[in-house]
């Protein structure tokens, strides 16, 4: 499985809004009303990883959710990882 290097994942990126290359992994912070809708959207993420049979390394603090992609066997950014951000982008509609 073929990683990208930042350069390689610009194109990738500018189809998925505020993800950055960091690090050898791709990440966004959401932000939501409160901690409820937070938590319904990590929940929605977690059933989507799970099918995926790809999970995130994430982080919440109240309505706030960090997301880091990268795909740990392959040592680094994969198109497993931009496929599991499109999907997280078409919770948010």
């Amino acid at each position: 499985m073929e990683t990208y290097t930042s350069k390689q994942a610009e194109n990738e990126l500018s189809k998925i809004k505020g993800w950055s290359f960091q690090n050898d992994g791709i990440e966004k912070e959401f932000e939501f009303k409160d901690f409820v809708e937070a938590f319904r959207f990590m929940a929605s993420v977690a059933m989507l990883a799970e099918k995926a049979n790809h999970h995130p390394e994430w982080s919440n603090v109240y309505n706030k959710v960090h997301i880091r992609l990268t795909t740990h066997d392959a040592g680094g950014v994969t198109d497993k990882d931009f496929k599991l951000a499109g999907g997280i982008e078409g919770f948010l509609g």
